[in-house]
């Protein structure tokens, strides 16, 4: 089920070229647009993560299965409330990923990677991690309370080929009805802006109401301003996907007390312990 995601990859690239020749022929000096060299980088990291999920998906597959073999629960995928609860069990998991990826260091260290470009586009939404492993945790209590492991590879990948088309400047606002319970581009342009009042906030997957629920909403104001608060400035694919590791194992070695080197891992991606300069600015 998870190759679901590999099949959308062709209509990915023909929506990206869509896209692209559209700021060909209507020039918006407020949009950002393309940049070949970002967009090259985009590309690059995505091909990187899914030959690096080839091999990955079956640890977890594996790891499902051995969940779901050891639980007496069982959700029959005949039953239809089990896909509403496995729709609402997914994107719960999804949002409590996104938001702990921003909010530790260890985590927001392989997460960096989709927020070091200064351009939103849909080759943005390509730009994805070499270290997929920090998702593991957070699905496995579903194959835990009954779902099928296939099942949550399918929601895993239904979610993820949803927010491809969200990376995007050319769609505004879709009607209030819509904007009050997806996830649109504009609530994920706020995700992806370093503007002060929208850091850490719209973590959303496919809904946006876990954001309202939980405080960590924000609407789209003022012009979004895109990457990190202290710019990468790099296209290099290695250095884009594992600088943040380097910092941080910088910080860490820095740190003299266990506690401090722990923090350094697990808190937030701007602390550093007393008498330490942090390494580089890493919230984005």
């Amino acid at each position: 089920m998870a190759e679901v995601l590999y099949y959308a990859i062709p209509f990915f690239v023909l929506l990206l070229v869509v896209e692209f020749l559209s700021y060909r022929h209507v020039h918006d000096d407020d949009l950002v647009g393309y940049e070949f060299r970002d967009t090259r980088t985009s590309l690059t990291m995505g091909l990187g993560n899914v030959a690096i999920n080839v091999l990955w998906k079956f640890v977890v597959l594996a790891a499902y299965v051995g969940i779901y073999e050891l639980t007496p629960l069982r959700l029959s995928p005949d039953d239809w409330w089990t896909w509403v609860l496995l729709f609402f069990a997914d994107d719960f998991s999804y949002y409590w990923f996104h938001r702990v990826s921003h909010e530790s260091r260890a985590f927001w260290a392989s997460h960096v990677v989709h927020h070091s470009s200064e351009h939103y586009n849909l080759s943005t939404a390509l730009r994805q991690t070499w270290v997929p492993m920090t998702y593991f945790p957070f699905w496995l209590w579903m194959p835990a309370v009954g779902f099928e492991p296939w099942m949550v590879l399918l929601a895993q990948a239904w979610s993820l080929i949803y927010q491809f088309w969200i990376h995007t400047e050319r769609i505004r606002k879709l009607p209030r009805p819509l904007e009050a319970v997806l996830n649109t581009p504009s609530h994920h342009r706020v995700h992806h802006g370093v503007n002060e009042q929208y850091l850490d906030r719209n973590y959303g997957g496919i809904l946006i109401v876990w954001d309202r629920l939980f405080g960590t909403y924000e609407p789209e104001g003022e012009r979004v301003r895109y990457g990190l608060t202290t710019q990468l400035h790099t296209f290099r694919p290695v250095r884009v996907a594992f600088h943040e590791y380097v910092a941080m194992w910088h910080d860490i070695r820095r740190a003299r007390r266990l506690r401090d080197k722990l923090g350094v891992a697990f808190r937030g991606p701007g602390w550093t312990p007393p008498g330490v300069t942090e390494t580089e600015a890493t919230r984005g």
